[in-house]
């Protein structure tokens, strides 16, 4: 039975000035009136993790409608937008309280969740200390007070503004239902008409907001769409093939690229890419000199290296700009990639091509790497799959190009002609050159650290600690939030305990099983802890595949010496 508000002011009264340790006695449950706290975990001192709360409203309380909640779609996009109301409702609170700030994207998340009890809100909470004394009325103030009016303000409809929360609902849907249709009108991706793509600057996800050139999609390649709430939008459609996008410097190539990467998410009103929609199974691949590689056959890009290392099953502590980019498309491709974006500008040169003078000066028999340009069309013949390439320094992927996009200012045009004019003629297919993926089974123990006691923890958006080992994912492109890496982090934990308990299952099976775990019981699985999991973003299996695939100790069953 729940203790009431008076009972937790007294109990907080009662403390004050007593040890920081005496919080522990706050553990429990709160009926508070408007809303139940949950306390789950009471930080030990005033410098550990902050103490893990719940607040509970009843769904009758609450007043959500239930035809926003009917689907998965409507409730993600309901509970990112109390989630937002919240931090909003938070902001007098800043330092004592952390949230889980959603940003630009609309991610399903641990934030705010819609459960049998009601509308729960999870929080983590400074608790107030002279430095390892207990200041027990501030504390009281901010749980029986505070946390009330948070409730009140961010998880009752009767306070929200309905018609916004109607709206974006009905933008995800739409944005989801776009998504859907994307695959089979052959199209990679959508970039409607108006849409804002630069940022603010390069640490900035925001809208630029003066001087932007608001998209228009060449007459050519412009398509629509028919929504389910009846909205028809238009725009440029990102066709199925090899793809590439030319113009001078900062004209605007790889700003479309980045929003044609951040489509594989959905976006807020008002983000500017909010009807930029990208397949959500496409992959951002770059070179990534001194990553890990673990069994994969890179041999359709690398092969007869001198040291006579089998690139067909390549592994090395430290690759190179050449060999990293090679094993990154693979394993995307492999992990179930329908596309890649790939920038000139962060790729290997001599992964990408060849020039006639240096074909001419090196015979091909003496140069191990066979360059992208020339796998690119077997790369979409053999495996289906596509590439959208970004190309400011060489005209030579024209010659395997079925369409080519020029951007001037930010305003694309369709030179797919003028290209067509200045290529030569492709060479004619030869041999199948892409093996069907190859199952991948990690070797005993291959996920679990030695002397590992604590569970994996993100440390920001690119790393994560894994036992001793920090799990370097700065150049994940696509995983835009913390709270995916946190997700991430707690995914290697499940994985090593999945293949330890089947070890028959390859690294692909053991993801698709942990992802269909995610789909039939939420976020909440990955969480080592009870009550309050943490925040967590849901992550896509592809970077689920990237995270693994960049532990340093992944060893794979039957795995020959690494080479370089």
């Amino acid at each position: 039975m729940s203790a009431d508000a008076t009972a937790l002011r007294q109990l907080l009264t009662s403390l004050d000035g007593r040890s920081y340790g005496s919080y522990k006695q706050l553990k429990g449950s709160y009926d508070l009136g408007p809303c139940r706290l949950l306390i789950d975990h009471v930080q030990v001192d005033p410098y550990a993790p902050p103490s893990l709360m719940r607040l509970v409203v009843d769904r009758d309380a609450a007043g959500i409608p239930e035809d926003l909640l009917a689907d998965r779609r409507g409730t993600v996009a309901t509970t990112d937008f109390l989630a937002r109301a919240l931090v909003h409702a938070a902001a007098p609170l800043e330092g004592r309280l952390s949230i889980g700030a959603p940003a630009q994207e609309v991610l399903e998340r641990t934030t705010v969740a819609v459960t049998s009890h009601g509308i729960e809100a999870r929080l983590a909470a400074e608790l107030p200390a002279s430095g390892r004394r207990i200041r027990g009325r501030q504390a009281s103030h901010l749980l029986t007070e505070e946390l009330p009016r948070l409730a009140e303000a961010a998880l009752s409809h009767a306070r929200l503004d309905a018609e916004a929360l109607r709206a974006h609902v009905t933008l995800h849907r739409d944005q989801e239902a776009l998504r859907d249709q994307l695959a089979e009108r052959g199209l990679v991706a959508f970039v409607g008409e108006g849409a804002i793509l630069p940022r603010r600057a390069g640490d900035s996800d925001l809208p630029l907001s003066e001087g932007a050139v608001p998209f228009a999609s060449p007459a050519s390649l412009r398509v629509s769409f028919d929504l389910p709430s009846g909205r028809r939008v238009s725009g440029m459609g990102v066709p199925d093939g090899v793809t590439v996008i030319v113009g001078g410097g900062y004209h605007g190539k790889s700003t479309l690229l980045r929003a044609i990467e951040r489509g594989v998410y959905p976006h807020r009103e008002g983000d500017g890419r909010e009807w930029v929609l990208t397949r959500a199974d496409v992959a951002a691949v770059r070179a990534e000199d001194g990553r890990s590689v673990a069994g994969v056959d890179i041999s359709p890009f690398i092969s007869g290296l001198p040291s006579g290392t089998d690139t067909r099953r390549f592994s090395t502590t430290n690759a190179s700009g050449s060999t990293s980019q090679a094993a990154s498309l693979v394993e995307a491709v492999d992990a179930g990639a329908s596309a890649l974006l790939i920038d000139e500008d962060t790729s290997a040169t001599n992964f990408m091509l060849r020039d006639a003078r240096m074909r001419a000066l090196i015979p091909a028999e003496r140069e191990p790497i066979t360059p992208f340009v020339d796998r690119v069309r077997p790369l979409h013949t053999e495996r289906g799959v596509s590439t959208v390439l970004v190309a400011g320094g060489s005209g030579a992927f024209f010659d395997v190009a079925d369409h080519v996009i020029a951007l001037d200012e930010y305003v694309p045009r369709d030179v797919t002609a003028q290209a067509r004019a200045l290529a030569d003629a492709p060479p004619p297919p030869g041999e199948a050159v892409f093996a069907p993926p190859r199952p991948r089974h990690p070797a005993a123990g291959a996920l679990r650290p030695t002397g590992k006691r604590r569970p994996a923890a993100a440390r920001g958006r690119g790393s994560i600690r894994f036992g001793h080992e920090s799990l370097d994912l700065a150049a994940v492109s696509q995983l835009v939030d913390a709270a995916q890496t946190q997700a991430i982090a707690h995914a290697l934990d499940r994985l090593a305990e999945l293949t330890e308990h089947s070890p028959h299952l390859a690294l692909d099976a053991a993801i698709a099983a942990l992802c269909d775990r995610m789909d039939a019981e939420g976020l909440e699985t990955l969480s080592p802890h009870h009550g309050h999991p943490g925040h967590l973003a849901r992550p896509r299996p592809l970077e689920l595949h990237a995270a693994v695939n960049r532990y340093r100790r992944l060893r794979l069953a039957e795995e020959p010496a690494p080479g370089r």
